[in-house]
């Protein structure tokens, strides 16, 4: 198993692109078993999940190539299986997402239980749910068996949470559905708002996009076409506070500035001050990070929640860069359970934290940060936990680098590319 070696400490400078948006990439990447003709995608970034939604493609019927560096064509002119791999299905949570097009387009779907990141309970009753809706009969037992004989149906579809992946699925579903699907208490991160407009470029009637209002008319069939992948906005967030714990001049390019709406902001609390100009974000170097008091100099909060709140993939990097502001912030994670239960490695490192309880966490700053040997459990507590060792003095070692690896692109080579000491070895 691979594992990050970082020497920290030492500043960096430079200039980074945004790779394209792994969560995004996913279900567009799905969503191209819903069209007989070819789909060619730029911007995708080549990593581990993206890779396993290939093979998943691959293994349905679909023909899938590289063309480019960060470009990949599909043509699933036919789809000849509605069962999904199994062993591909537990490498990530994604994998779901080839239930609403397998449903839209052949009428069934068998899908083994998703892997992903432990990070708390993550339901598929909304997806469950808004299938049924449409007509869907749905076995549940060791695999999820969904079919509709009859074809599906639009509905008036009320998600229980807004989940990101059954708004996802519920939409492919519907694309292709006789009728109109009307969905409530919709997600509309960003990632979901650029699955619907690519949908809507392959011919699909999609109105409410940006709101939690979202509805299908169901055309007859999709086109084939172009689209290119929106940037990524939590590796964006990512860079910023890298940036910031590191005294960092940093300049972030081809970035959605519209996309951080509520993301500087948070930062901001933080004393992490940035520059937006046209797409590239610039983060100067030597800041003093403070942490800004609520008024009557109450302790401040960064909570998440369902966009345009604060995104649940940036409380691991907001509690790390928390850590070298002065002052003492509550980082509340409201949808995860686990998600916080990575702090133990940072407190190891010094970091002045009180864990509350599975959602709340304290931290007092600045704390100097000792290099340590860790490992990292999911995708967002690993990059963190990289952040903390650029920043700590002497040696960290981060083991399971494919956790990170499954979505920043190539992060170590970019992360050298502007002065960082970090290796990749073996053990």
């Amino acid at each position: 198993m691979e594992a990050f070696v970082i020497e920290g400490g030492h500043r960096l400078s430079g200039t980074v692109k945004a790779a394209g948006n792994k969560n995004g990439a996913l279900p567009i990447l799905a969503a191209t078993l819903l069209t007989a003709e070819p789909v060619l995608l730029s911007n995708v970034p080549r990593i581990r999940d993206v890779e396993t939604m290939l093979e998943l493609l691959a293994d349905v019927g679909a023909d899938v190539a590289w063309t480019g560096p960060n470009e990949v064509r599909v043509h699933a002119a036919e789809v000849v299986k509605h069962e999904l791999d199994p062993v591909l299905c537990s490498r990530m949570r994604a994998s779901f997402l080839l239930a609403g097009p397998l449903l839209a387009r052949l009428g069934r779907a068998t899908v083994p239980p998703p892997g992903g990141d432990v990070i708390g309970r993550r339901r598929l009753d909304p997806h469950i749910h808004a299938f049924a809706r449409m007509g869907a009969e749905i076995d549940l037992g060791d695999v999820y068996e969904m079919r509709a004989p009859a074809g599906l149906r639009g509905d008036h579809i009320f998600l229980d949470e807004a989940s990101v992946m059954a708004t996802e699925n519920a939409v492919m579903a519907a694309v292709l559905t006789p009728g109109q699907t009307a969905i409530g208490n919709a997600a509309c991160e960003p990632h979901v708002q650029d699955l619907c407009r690519f949908l809507v470029s392959l011919g699909a009637r999609i109105e409410g996009i940006e709101s939690n209002v979202l509805r299908i008319d169901g055309v007859q069939s999709l086109s084939g076409g172009e689209w290119r992948i929106a940037p990524d906005h939590i590796e964006v967030a990512s860079f910023i506070g890298l940036a910031a714990m590191t005294s960092s001049e940093v300049t972030i390019e081809d970035a959605s500035p519209k996309d951080l709406v509520s993301i500087l902001p948070a930062f901001e609390r933080l004393g992490v001050r940035t520059r937006v100009e046209g797409t590239s974000v610039h983060v100067p170097s030597q800041q003093q990070l403070i942490v800004e008091d609520d008024l009557g100099g109450h302790i401040p909060k960064i909570e998440d929640g369902p966009w345009p709140a604060f995104p649940a993939d940036l409380t691991s990097i907001a509690l790390t860069v928390a850590t070298q502001a002065y002052g003492t912030v509550l980082i509340f994670e409201k949808m995860f359970e686990s998600r916080l239960f990575f702090v133990d490695k940072l407190v190891m490192m010094g970091a002045r934290i009180i864990l509350c309880d599975p959602h709340r966490a304290v931290v007092t700053g600045p704390a100097q940060l000792v290099g340590q040997r860790m490992e990292s459990p999911d995708i967002r507590a690993g990059m963190a936990m990289l952040l903390a060792g650029l920043c700590a003095e002497g040696r960290s070692t981060i083991g399971a680098a494919h956790q990170i690896d499954k979505g920043y692109e190539r992060i170590d080579e970019r992360l050298r590319q502007l002065g960082a000491h970090i290796e990749r070895v073996e053990g």
